[in-house]
């Protein structure tokens, strides 16, 4: 579980393409302290394990669903990535509750920048948009943001000078992609209302058994 707030602005330095996967090795001094096999971190909003660690690198394979559900098919050796170890049991949740599961990837329509702050606009592709909602949460690239503007195919978000600088979305420019998690928790309520509403009349929900 990450909470969506980067802790370093990481590098791809090798991709090997296998016949249905990749392995990536990427460069992160800060979320490669103490690492070891088996750990998970997060790559642009994409929970990976990690397969080796050697110093401030680590490895990590990435199956072909999450290629074709993500942007990290795009990445070659020089890339910048947003990266995140998994939030600590007890810790601050700075952001929001970020799964590290990409929904699917968008894309940058439009830059608006502004003396102290940029306005990115962001493409919703299809049966996300009722998800997102006006002052939500969205994860983009990892980062947990929140929603200024949220439009029937579209949303915008409000990036401060420490987003920019410290993470992907400060270079990204329109037509780039980027990977989105919406709020897990709206999906949710979608699914429980939507097998409340399915429930023969006068059928007790499993919450409701319980009560009694």
């Amino acid at each position: 579980m990450f909470t969506g707030i980067v802790e370093e602005l990481g590098e791809v330095t090798a991709v090997e393409n296998l016949d249905d996967a990749s392995r990536f090795r990427l460069r992160g001094p800060v979320v490669t302290e103490g690492a070891k096999h088996g750990d998970s971190i997060a790559v642009n909003g994409v929970c990976l394990t990690v397969v080796e660690h050697d110093g401030d690198e680590f490895t990590a394979d990435v199956m072909a669903e999450t290629l074709d559900r993500s942007s990290l098919g795009a990445l070659v050796p020089g890339s910048k990535v947003n990266l995140e170890r998994p939030t600590a049991v007890g810790d601050r949740l700075g952001g929001h509750i970020v799964q590290g599961h990409v929904d699917s990837v968008g894309t940058v329509l439009d830059r608006k920048p502004s003396e102290n702050w940029e306005i990115v606009k962001v493409s919703l592709p299809d049966g996300l948009a009722r998800y997102v909602v006006e002052k939500g949460s969205i994860t983009v690239d990892g980062v947990s943001l929140t929603v200024v503007d949220a439009g029937p195919d579209y949303f915008t978000i409000s990036l401060i000078p420490t987003t920019l600088a410290l993470t992907t979305l400060g270079i990204k420019q329109p037509g780039d992609p980027v990977n989105l998690e919406v709020d897990v928790i709206a999906k949710y309520v979608e699914r429980l209302l939507g097998a409340r509403a399915e429930a023969p009349a006068g059928a007790a929900t499993a919450a409701e058994e319980v009560r009694r």
